[in-house]
């Protein structure tokens, strides 16, 4: 009989395996990545102390007016360069990237290339 692929439970065992070896720390936090069907968002994170340090998303009404539609990889890059605004603002420089579960591929490469270019040292 066939067993049908539930792509979520795919995605969180993917999401789990990753997690095991990607650990932010203080000096280099975490940049994860969530994507869904019409946004994207992305979070650095202090996992020493639990504690989100920048977030972005094309949910923000600044973002949203600049790209409209959120689910291409143009809205993408538009958070990655933001995030890495907002890291740098801070004092972030060097992050370990997290991509989520999801394939290093389309919007979330584009995410991670345009926080490359912005300045954030993978």
């Amino acid at each position: 009989m066939y067993n049908r692929v539930d792509r979520k439970e795919a995605l969180a065992r993917r999401h789990k395996r990753i997690r095991k070896a990607v650990v932010g720390t203080s000096e280099r936090p975490r940049l994860c990545v969530f994507r869904s069907h019409a946004h994207i968002y992305a979070q650095i994170v202090d996992d020493t102390v639990g504690r989100t340090l920048v977030s972005v998303s094309t949910t923000e009404p600044g973002i949203r007016a600049a790209v409209g539609y959120g689910g291409n990889t143009e809205a993408a890059k538009a958070v990655g360069r933001a995030a890495a605004e907002r890291a740098l603002d801070k004092g972030i420089s060097r992050v370990v990237f997290d991509r989520g579960g999801n394939i290093y591929h389309g919007r979330v490469a584009a995410l991670a290339e345009a926080a490359r270019e912005s300045g954030l040292e993978f």
